[in-house]
């Protein structure tokens, strides 16, 4: 019993360094969005504001960032919607149907993980001048979606197969179209792994930098992860602005995060767990 308790204090004293590592990150950028430039330069990086102030939250705020926010919502949204429509009904094809070509498939599409991104930003950006989108918002959704599909499909199968199909069976008998076996049976009891790609992608795409600054040009085009720019100068940077800037990028997916935290442990352990 002594043993046991030991061990549990030691856990805890672990969680709780582990946690305060974790969250040092955070309490850096948050306490350096609240000083001035001259308290940064001239004083510990470390050191907790004298003076804490919410100017640079002030013009952050009454510069573009809603501009850049609405951007990002609209690619990352719709890219994920399309991502959740597209990876379920090939997951439920991939672990419900049986046909010649499936695994072969299956392990085509699974490949995919293996392409490096940037391997493909010209071709990208040639397609997208040929077809007119290049610097827009929807440019972005393409690629957004057929990068993140691999894994989704992935994650999505493999949770799939673990549901029992005597309950589709049992529908058949019933009269249950495929559409409707797809929709009203495999979807709803999806819905961990479903909110498990979601959040997956959703916090992927939210920071993505590479395909946003390849494929936009105009200021007012440009997403999240580009609008810090905005606080670089030639020969320096407004740093606590930039902290401010990040701080307000970082709100909508860390409350997504939290609300759907249980689901993603739920989830990826749903799908790696057999039997």
């Amino acid at each position: 019993m002594g043993f046991a308790k030991e061990i549990k204090k030691w856990y805890f004293i672990f969680l709780a360094i582990w946690t305060l590592v974790a969250d040092v990150p955070f309490l850096f950028m948050f306490f350096t969005s609240i000083k001035t430039q001259s308290e940064l330069l001239e004083g510990n990086t470390w050191q907790i504001p004298k003076q804490p102030t919410v100017g640079n939250y002030s013009t952050v705020i009454h510069g573009s960032f809603f501009n850049y926010l609405k951007n990002s919502v609209i690619a990352v949204s719709i890219s994920v919607i399309l991502i959740l429509i597209i990876s379920s009904m090939a997951a439920y094809v991939f672990a419900r149907m049986k046909f010649s070509l499936n695994n072969i498939l299956y392990s085509l599409i699974i490949a995919g993980m293996a392409i490096p991104i940037h391997v493909t930003l010209i071709p990208i950006y040639v397609l997208t001048n040929k077809i007119k989108l290049y610097d827009t918002i929807f440019a972005l959704i393409g690629p957004y979606v057929a990068l993140s599909l691999p894994m989704s499909i992935f994650i999505l199968t493999e949770f799939m197969r673990e549901i029992p199909i005597e309950l589709e069976e049992a529908a058949k008998i019933d009269g249950c179209s495929m559409f409707r076996l797809y929709s009203d049976i495999l979807l709803p009891l999806s819905r961990p792994a479903l909110i498990t790609v979601g959040i997956y992608n959703g916090t992927y795409l939210w920071n993505e930098f590479v395909f946003a600054l390849v494929l936009t040009s105009s200021p007012d085009k440009r997403t999240l992860p580009l609008g810090i720019w905005d606080f670089q100068a030639r020969y320096g940077s407004d740093i606590p602005a930039i902290m401010a800037f990040l701080t307000l990028s970082l709100l909508p997916m860390l409350i997504a995060y939290i609300l759907g935290q249980d689901k993603i442990i739920k989830g990826m352990m749903a799908g790696a767990v057999k039997g």
